[in-house]
């Protein structure tokens, strides 16, 4: 995978990152360490999470090889075409929990809330790619949602609004788009 599809997967998949964090930074007027650290959390889950998919993922790649770019093909089909659906249905009401806990425990469950996806993208590379080519992958996509996180942290506490629908719609179709070509490699390679 390229540095360009790294990136382009990175973003798409911390786009729930970005939203939450602006929410939470709006909604409790945390300050700046608080959103620290709750960018450092979300950047660790997203990069724990598919590193978990991808060792999943290498094991499974020797009892489906001769089928993995249908199955990488269909898992970012799916996580992509779920997103772009929810970008395009009204969701009000889907705001982050209002947790009583420790911030920190909230963080986490926020930031574990947010990886699913991330899980199951990571089996995709396990498919596709060597351990060492995930390692950075992931260690892109732990830098990246760190960032995009202190950057809705930032937003959020500017009460600058979020885009939510559109962001969710094109990080959808950078998946799916990501899906397509990993199955036209090896389909016409």
């Amino acid at each position: 995978m390229s540095f360009v599809e790294a990136l382009a997967l990175s973003l798409a998949l911390c786009v729930d990152s970005l939203v939450v964090s602006a929410t939470e930074a709006f909604r409790s007027r945390m300050g700046w360490r608080q959103g620290t650290l709750m960018a450092v959390v979300f950047g660790f889950c997203q990069g724990l999470f598919p590193l978990a998919g991808a060792l999943i993922g290498d094991v499974a790649r020797a009892f489906i090889e001769a089928v993995d770019h249908w199955v990488a093909f269909g898992l970012l089909l799916i996580i992509g075409g779920k997103m772009v659906v929810d970008g395009l249905r009204s969701r009000d009401d889907d705001s982050p929990p209002s947790v009583h806990r420790s911030r920190l425990l909230t963080f986490m469950l926020l930031g574990v809330a947010t990886s699913i996806d991330a899980f199951a993208v990571g089996i995709t590379l396990g498919l596709q790619e060597s351990l060492a080519g995930v390692l950075w992958i992931v260690l892109c996509i732990g830098v990246v949602t760190l960032i995009v996180s202190l950057l809705g942290v930032f937003l959020g506490k500017r009460h600058v609004p979020i885009p939510e629908r559109t962001a969710t719609v094109v990080a959808g179709v950078v998946l799916i788009a990501l899906g397509v070509k990993i199955l036209l490699e090896h389909l016409l390679g």
